[in-house]
């Protein structure tokens, strides 16, 4: 817990994750500023509280970061390029003017990160210095973002980056389970399952990894000017059980699981960019990705971590929200 206030600057903040860790910086005793091009509208869509101070400015210029950083201890960097659109012209470009800013304000860089930049060459169990090799363009581009990190450091900027698998929650829109699998609306009652029912997969519920995250930012034990951490999150060893759990908190019948319809994305993806991404990341539902979290449990103890059933019933909109740090239950 901060026993003085400090300020954090989250870009970003409107979507899911950096929306739910301004939401538990701020329950810490933190100041949270937010970069926006469009502040006004922000706001009323936000649902974030008053006392967050937002900034006008454009996370693709220099000087607008560095302005909006300064006298902040911390920057969080959630910013994500719409619809998988233009991820090399945009996404590395605003993590660079995040370092910039970052050195120029000695301020520390969080950021969220997948597990994208692993290939299908990957071991079943992922430690932080496992080989990446990731066979997507938007692999690349988050490998090429760590170590652009990575080499910051060298220079005094700290950065942490923390891993984790396929993002969901209450108010996760860009989210495979609400996008691709089902859908919060109760008229659509199909669920569909895009990889082989006994591939494992790893699922991250955003309120668990926001309060990991500022745990880990709060830890007092010794960390270098580079760290990276695995969220082990929600593992399934038979990836299935996710879409009968789906349909357990729905109420409806398992026979409503199908198969995702892939052939359709392939067939709209020269016309759909979005599609084509997904074709190319296909295989990480093919593979089974289990993430390690050895080392980010020796650094804050047990992970947070809600049951699936009540983090479910919070994303579908059948329950009420539900975070790790409510429940205190280790993973």
């Amino acid at each position: 817990m901060q026993t003085t206030q400090q300020t954090a600057l989250v870009i970003g903040v409107t979507g899911s994750i950096g929306r739910e860790v301004a939401t538990v910086l701020m329950s810490r005793g933190w100041q949270v500023r937010a970069l926006h091009r469009n502040p006004a509208a922000a706001i009323v869509t936000s649902a974030l509280p008053q006392s967050v101070q937002w900034i006008k400015g454009d996370a693709m210029q220099l000087n607008d970061v560095v302005v909006a950083a300064r006298g902040t201890t911390l920057i969080v960097h959630t910013a994500n390029p719409p619809n998988y659109r233009n991820w090399r012209g945009l996404a590395l470009p605003m993590l660079d003017n995040t370092i910039a800013a970052a050195k120029a304000g000695n301020a520390r860089i969080l950021l969220p990160a997948t597990v994208y930049n692993f290939g299908e060459d990957a071991p079943p169990l992922l430690k932080e210095n496992s080989p990446q090799n990731p066979r997507s363009r938007k692999g690349q581009v988050r490998v090429e973002m760590e170590l652009k990190l990575q080499k910051a450091s060298l220079h005094g900027v700290r950065s942490m980056v923390v891993r984790a698998g396929d993002f969901f929650g209450p108010g996760a829109g860009n989210s495979w389970l609400t996008r691709g699998m089902t859908s919060s609306s109760p008229l659509q009652r199909s669920v569909f399952y895009p990889g082989p029912p006994s591939t494992g997969h790893s699922w991250a519920y955003l309120p668990d990894l926001a309060e990991t995250m500022v745990r880990l930012l709060e830890c007092e034990r010794p960390m270098s000017a580079f760290e990276v951490v695995h969220f082990r999150g929600h593992w399934f060893e038979r990836g299935a059980d996710m879409a009968e759990l789906v349909c357990r908190v729905r109420g409806t019948s398992r026979e409503r699981i199908k198969p995702f319809p892939w052939w359709a994305i392939k067939l709209a993806s020269p016309f759909v960019g979005a599609f084509h991404e997904m074709l190319e990341m296909r295989y990480l539902w093919r593979v089974p990705l289990q993430l390690h979290n050895e080392k980010l449990r020796s650094l804050i103890g047990a992970e947070p971590h809600t049951p699936i059933e009540i983090a479910l019933s919070a994303t579908l909109g059948n329950g009420p929200r539900a975070v790790g740090s409510q429940l205190r239950i280790g993973a």
